[in-house]
């Protein structure tokens, strides 16, 4: 069949190569794509919000099944659209969307449904925001309402930096109408872990623990990012957290969501804080997470083409979903100054070299005459399997040396403290 797979980032380029092995797929598109996506697919200019020429395309081609993992077309109702053009795509709804769309929304979602969340209040002005600030035990976590690609979370350990994070949302529009409201939790203590989980309204499949290093420079310092690095499996994951999560978390959501008329079918991200206490949910997302899909996908030993389909034809129970035993490190090599200002169209060297049980994904690039330039903040994900997690993490340094462009940068302690 022919397949179409929306976005230009490290998770798309992983989803092409993934489905690239498919004897289902006859032939691959990517919506921009990158320099990555170029090698295995036919990339294709047309901008991921641009939902009538994604369809005209996808019409024009006779595509038989679009993937979309990004979070600011499906909430946006992208599914929809390509659905009332009777045009089959794997993502949800705009309305199941809706939990990583507005956290208020979710907040209040687990609320009802007694899923373990951290305590919060929400606010659509500064002033009252403040009024809470004030009387809150401190640290506190100011949220942004809606999507901000992964930046709009500031940790505030006292009230001086819960202002500035205040007045950034509010006053300075720092994330524009996505600040229009926000959301102040309680600072969990205990160890974070991301587990992305197969969907098929019903049915729900959790894939390895990951655990991501959301911080921009070493022993988490620094301001959030989409995402530095990741390491699976989390060992702080063990087989009887994960299934309290799936008792009190996963499927309490699956279930939630259809009970709301939200039906979720697609890949869904929980960002959980295992406390003392349990499990906690910091945040859901609507689909796979970046760069936590670069380290699952490799380890994926079943089709993913055969997993998507039986989640669209609401038959998850009815494959077996297997996994390798290795442990996988991903370092991110971004362009100095991420995750603020930097420079782009810088050739990039070594990142070609092959290297056995390395594999370099593809974010912020793109082809130009002379080779690979840098495109975007985050430029690669370099991903290494070993037997452990030690083997992984040597093997993703050893790799990353070898890559060059002017102001790379990379943290040098992915996995190294967990």
């Amino acid at each position: 069949m022919k397949v179409l797979v929306i976005g230009g980032g490290g998770r798309e380029d992983a989803i092409c190569r993934t489905l690239a092995k498919s004897p289902k797929v006859s032939r691959l598109y990517c919506a921009p794509g990158n320099g990555g996506t170029a090698g295995v697919a036919e990339n294709v200019d047309i901008a991921v919000m641009d939902f009538d020429g994604l369809v005209a395309f996808a019409r024009a081609e006779g595509i038989e099944l679009t993937v979309c993992q990004m979070d600011e077309p499906l909430v946006n109702g992208i599914a929809d659209t390509f659905s009332a053009a009777g045009l089959a795509i794997f993502g949800p709804s705009a309305a199941a969307a809706h939990i990583e769309g507005s956290k208020a929304y979710s907040k209040e979602f687990m609320r009802r449904h007694n899923i373990p969340t951290a305590g919060y209040a929400t606010f659509d002005n500064f002033h009252a925001a403040m009024g809470h600030a004030t009387r809150a035990d401190f640290p506190i976590v100011v949220k942004a309402d809606g999507l901000a690609a992964g930046k709009g979370v500031s940790i505030c350990q006292n009230i001086d930096t819960a202002e500035k994070a205040l007045r950034e949302i509010f006053f300075d529009k720092k994330f524009g109408a996505s600040g229009d409201m926000v959301v102040i939790e309680e600072f969990l203590h205990g160890h974070e872990c991301s587990v992305l989980a197969f969907c098929d309204g019903t049915n729900i499949v959790p894939m390895p623990g990951a655990k991501d290093h959301k911080a921009a420079f070493e022993n988490n310092m620094g301001p959030n990012t989409g995402g530095m690095g990741v390491v699976t499996p989390c060992p702080h994951y063990s087989d009887d957290i994960a299934a309290a999560c799936m008792d009190l978390v996963f499927k309490p959501t699956i279930a939630g969501l259809a009970a709301e008329g939200r039906e979720f079918i697609g890949i869904m991200f929980f960002g959980l804080m295992l406390t003392a206490k349990g499990p906690k949910v910091l945040e859901y997302n609507c689909r796979m997470g970046d760069p936590e899909t670069q380290a699952l996908l490799p380890l994926l030993q079943t089709d993913l083409a055969d997993i998507i389909l039986a989640c669209m034809s609401k038959k998850l129970d009815n494959i077996e979903i297997k996994w390798k035993n290795n442990a996988v490190c991903c370092v991110v090599a971004t362009s100095g100054g991420y995750p603020d200002a930097y420079t782009t169209g810088h050739p990039i060297t070594g990142h070609d070299q092959a290297t056995p049980g390395v594999t370099v994904f593809h974010s912020g690039t793109k082809v130009a005459a002379d080779g690979i330039v840098t495109s975007g903040g985050r430029v690669l994900c370099i991903v290494a399997e070993g037997e452990n997690a030690d083997a992984a993490r040597a093997l993703a340094y050893k790799a990353v040396g070898r890559v060059e462009f002017p102001g790379i940068r990379y943290r040098k302690d992915i996995g190294a403290a967990l």
